[in-house]
């Protein structure tokens, strides 16, 4: 699992590995069909991109796919006509259905049926419903019991193909390249709303797929009571940007993600607005390092979620990260997905996850210190067969 960062990914080759493993994990699991509604799932299963679109349309006119164990090619259910196909047959390319009504599920249960055959396999997974295929579709497709899909989805693409990784990497690099100019326009007087203007111009420019989180450049105070009130009493993050022009000084929290090829990044940093770094602050980013560098060094095959927080916290009684966010996270077709470390899925899922070659995390610790602020930053990783190797390109400035 050693990757040239310089190497193009074969998309043909990707589709072809991705659905061989998802059609294993189905066996494995006994589940001889998909339905896929999710657009992460719809993408993995048929390697289809397709056009970003609004939250209306997106639930009245999804893309859906059904993907059958013993059938080389998924069926592709989709409105767009523009979608982008990997190699699928033209007699596998449907056109769209409408699930969230009643007569479009009866249409869905039809097209199973047919595309199937008479003879329904007695489990067909799905990921998402809507609330007519809730009402509706049991009672159209006979003895077929419909179960969960997320366990088969999640076993087959927590680990990533040498491809699915250079996807991963390009994403980021361009990420990490349109950063370099937006970090440079930071000063006091500029507003958010200017950095987010040139940070999506930028991605573009430099061959990104689509924007994936709405960019995040919150200032973060020195104390917690000097913060947004909590519920939970925590720091409050990620906040949406306002129009307010950043002062001299202030400690800003980036946060954003892109997509190329339907492949996510996932930037973070801290950075001082128009200043160095007090001494204090420049000792907490050496904390943040610090921890970093002990979770890196702990990453392997066989090494559990568990191994990595007990590297982290190195006999802290605090968790060195947000409450509400994790230690690590997966990054793939979606910006957090398996797997998760120091999540509040709890100790028994981080002592239950081992890491594999090829699995991607994305590392988050935030170290604090009432009265000087937080540290916090992002750093992308792949596991590899004898430790890990970065994917994040992106310096540490003003820190390093």
């Amino acid at each position: 699992m050693t990757h040239d960062a310089a190497a193009e990914p074969d998309l043909a080759r990707m589709a072809r590995e991705r659905r061989a493993r998802l059609a294993a994990t189905m066996r494995r699991h006994d589940v001889p069909a998909l339905l896929l509604l999710g657009r992460a799932a719809v993408q993995y299963a048929t390697g289809a991109l397709w056009p970003s679109s609004d939250a209306g349309h997106a639930h009245q006119q999804p893309t859906l796919a059904l993907f059958v164990a013993d059938d080389p090619h998924p069926h592709l259910f989709t409105p767009h006509a523009d979608v982008l196909l990997a190699d699928l047959p033209r007699d596998h390319v449907h056109p769209g259905l409408h699930p969230e009504f009643l007569t479009g599920v009866r249409d869905l249960a039809r097209r199973v049926r047919e595309l199937v055959g008479a003879s329904l396999p007695e489990r067909i997974g799905l990921d998402e419903a809507t609330i007519a295929m809730h009402l509706e579709l049991p009672g159209l497709l006979g003895a077929t019991t419909l179960v969960d899909a997320q366990p088969v989805l999640a076993a087959a693409r927590i680990v990533k193909t040498r491809d699915e990784v250079l996807c991963i990497r390009r994403a980021q690099q361009i990420n990490d390249r349109a950063m370099l100019d937006v970090q440079a326009e930071l000063r006091p007087g500029v507003r958010p709303h200017e950095l987010s203007a040139l940070f999506l111009r930028r991605v573009l420019e430099l061959g990104a797929s689509g924007n994936l989180v709405d960019p995040i450049w919150q200032p973060m105070p020195a104390r917690r009571a000097d913060g947004p009130f909590t519920v939970n009493g925590e720091i409050a993050f990620p906040l949406p940007s306002s129009a307010r022009p950043f002062a001299a000084g202030e400690t800003i929290w980036v946060d954003t993600g892109i997509t190329w090829n339907g492949y996510v990044s996932d930037f973070g940093r801290t950075w001082i607005v128009g200043d160095d770094p007090s001494p204090a602050q420049r000792a907490l980013f050496d904390r943040w390092r610090a921890v970093l560098a002990r979770v890196v060094a702990c990453i392997r095959p066989g090494a559990t979620g568990a191994d990595l927080i007990a590297a982290a916290c190195a006999g802290e009684a605090r968790p060195p990260w947000l409450a509400h966010l994790y230690l690590g996270h997966g990054a793939g077709l979606d910006s957090a997905e398996l797997p998760f470390v120091g999540s509040d899925l709890g100790a028994g899922f981080d002592t239950s996850l081992v890491l594999e070659p090829g699995m991607v995390l994305v590392l988050e610790p935030v170290v604090w210190e009432d009265g000087v602020g937080g540290h916090r930053a992002e750093e992308a990783v792949v596991v590899t067969g004898d430790g890990c190797e970065p994917i994040t390109t992106h310096p540490y400035a003003p820190f390093a």
